[in-house]
């Protein structure tokens, strides 16, 4: 070894009885941290979130830190495929103009909801999930998960999130979808005076938000599970990772690293 290693072996020895350094021991404990909320939030954070987890705990690291010690020990979330669009558009039912116009920043809460559809594949067949997030606080404030992709599955997520903030918005966007552009899904906004407002044609970046939260369910969730045997089974995760996870737990970026609940939260108390 030591002629390997081009050293003496009087000096080999003495470097085995070297005390470790106060910074190894420093690094050994936050790479223990790191492992812990790593493994707490589902393998999902990268050194970001990771490095504002620490902070919020009461641990002062740098950021380079955090990020070197995560890839010298292969700590990093995993990401699959890309979300794949459901929106049917063909259809001759009205269509609303984009009020949004990517104005993502709403002041308070209730002001401006996004909506969209995806699936999850299941031994049983697919399972359909429409959800409902408000802008302000990018909190999932209804979902429905059906069996079928018809109105009433956008319908009972619009409801549901009425129940949760105890009211409708202001203004509603979504693609173009029939569900969205149906009779009775117009109807109900028409209700409560609430504003309809749809993407262009094709242009996925008029509803980035739904599309991003889309990106994390499928990446952070759905495709770390290699089938699900039920649709009961997708819908007892999809709680988990909506209501308990990512409203209460994950750290958002455009929140100030805030959980859309806490920022929920700070908006009422403003309000």
């Amino acid at each position: 070894m030591c002629n390997l290693l081009e050293v003496s072996t009087g000096g080999y020895y003495k470097w085995l009885k070297r005390p470790v350094s106060e910074r190894a021991l420093k690094h050994k404990l936050l790479l223990k941290q790191i492992k812990r909320i790593f493994n707490d939030t589902g393998k999902t954070y990268g050194w970001r979130r990771i490095h504002r987890a620490l902070l919020a705990q009461g641990t002062v690291c740098n950021h380079k830190t955090v990020a070197a010690l995560m890839k010298q020990n292969g700590i990093t979330p995993a990401r699959k495929r890309k979300f794949k669009s459901t929106t049917d558009s063909k259809h001759n039912l009205p269509i609303s103009q984009n009020v949004l116009c990517r104005d993502f920043n709403a002041k308070r809460p209730n002001v401006a909801w996004v909506s969209d559809i995806t699936y999850i594949d299941t031994k049983q067949g697919w399972l359909y999930l429409a959800v409902f997030i408000d802008l302000y606080s990018r909190q999932v404030v209804g979902w429905s998960a059906r069996a079928d992709m018809t109105v009433e599955l956008v319908l009972q997520a619009y409801e549901e999130a009425k129940t949760t903030t105890g009211g409708a918005p202001l203004l509603v966007h979504s693609d173009r979808g029939s569900q969205y552009a149906s009779k009775a899904f117009r109807e109900e906004l028409k209700k409560t005076n609430c504003i309809q407002s749809m993407s262009r044609k094709g242009n996925c970046w008029d509803n980035a938000v739904s599309e991003s939260f889309f990106g994390m369910l499928k990446s952070e969730m759905v495709y770390r599970i290699p089938t699900f045997e039920t649709r009961d089974e997708a819908k007892r995760n999809l709680f988990e990772y909506i209501e308990m996870f990512y409203n209460r737990n994950r750290l958002h970026s455009a929140l100030a690293y805030l959980t859309p609940a806490e920022f929920a939260l700070k908006g009422k108390k403003v309000a």
